[in-house]
């Protein structure tokens, strides 16, 4: 059974290190065996979040809430802004609160896997920051995690890895996500992920 496997993240910047760790990750996941989408946050150009809106929410959001819960694993990449995620990244993940209405709820038991990208040495932060916000979602952070220092280093000006070995880290990671959520559906959980392929049907059925 072919899984999903979705990417979120990047910054809005044109050339994003964070966006291209992602794709990368995404690399990994589709080697693997999973079907891959990449919802970019400079594409998506969300809106802010307003809860007011959460029962009609403009199209952009309404496309990351439904690809994001008809996933069966998650791959989040985020730039190190002042020692946290950043404000696009947020303003994302603040979007799915919609998803406490569905049953299951928000991202339950989906696998996520957390990568950041920074221009320093301190990355781990911003990971730290998306793994209290995986929780809340009561989804699945695989233990390992890749935050990337020195992002400007291992990235050249066009976005294009040029160190291997953070590039096989990467890879690493996106196929553990798939071999994590192959698990959680051998465990029982296949229920969810008949709901996972339902809500997928829908989303691309209006793509």
């Amino acid at each position: 059974m072919a899984l999903t496997v979705v990417g979120l993240g990047g910054s809005l910047a044109q050339i994003s290190r964070s966006r291209a760790a992602l794709s990368v990750a995404l690399a990994g996941a589709a080697d693997a065996g999973a079907e891959t989408l990449l919802l970019d946050l400079r594409e998506l150009d969300l809106p802010m979040y307003n809860p007011e809106l959460e029962l009609t929410p403009p199209p952009s959001a309404e496309r990351l809430i439904e690809a994001c819960y008809s996933a069966h694993g998650m791959l989040w990449s985020s730039p190190l802004y002042q020692g946290t995620i950043s404000g696009a990244f947020k303003n994302a993940l603040d979007w799915l609160h919609p998803l406490g209405r569905r049953d299951p709820p928000y991202l339950y038991d989906k696998v996520v896997g957390l990568v950041s990208a920074s221009g320093g040495t301190q990355g781990l932060q911003a990971v730290n920051s998306m793994e209290f916000a995986t929780r809340a979602l009561r989804a699945w952070a695989v233990p390992y995690v890749v935050p990337v220092p020195s992002a400007h280093l291992v990235f050249d000006e066009h976005g294009l890895i040029r160190d291997e070995g953070v590039g096989g880290q990467l890879q690493l990671l996106g196929a553990e996500v798939v071999r994590v959520a192959h698990l959680f559906a051998a465990d029982g959980s296949l229920h969810r992920v008949d709901e996972c392929d339902k809500a997928a049907e829908r989303v691309y059925a209006a793509s």
